[in-house]
């Protein structure tokens, strides 16, 4: 009756874990991330991220490299203008000598492959890409 009962137990453990596969947060830095959400809230708190139609890319290389076939510095949705600029992975940051203030990090998150740009603002700022 002991080894059916410990049988149940530890089956019962085994299968009340949650196995989350969906954030996968092994995910490289490196590589394309395509922009499909914006955030810009205006009353500092209520905002959520809107879908966006875009093919702006950003590129994070090996050795520190950022690009993108958009503007690095702001959250417009086009890809019409490239740039470029440095990345630190440790310090989740990047720069670009092409913005207004070059010397500026700007921060982002990554989860998964989920990454989140914020932008300086007043309210929240960000932008939404997803690993490709």
């Amino acid at each position: 009756m002991k080894k059916i009962l410990f049988t149940l137990f530890v089956a019962g453990i085994l299968f009340s874990c949650n196995n989350d596969d969906d954030s996968n947060t092994n995910v490289e830095i490196t590589g394309n991330w395509k922009l499909i959400e914006v955030l810009a809230d205006p009353g500092g708190g209520s905002g959520t991220f809107s879908s966006v139609e875009s093919e702006k890319i950003i590129t994070f290389k090996n050795g520190g490299i950022i690009t993108s076939n958009g503007n690095l510095c702001d959250m417009s949705i086009s890809s019409a203008s490239q740039t470029s600029g440095t990345y630190s992975d440790s310090e989740l940051n990047f720069n670009s000598p092409e913005c207004n203030n070059p010397d500026y990090n700007y921060t982002f998150e990554q989860n998964g492959n989920i990454l989140i740009i914020n932008y300086p603002c007043i309210e929240p700022c960000q932008a939404k890409y997803q690993k490709e």
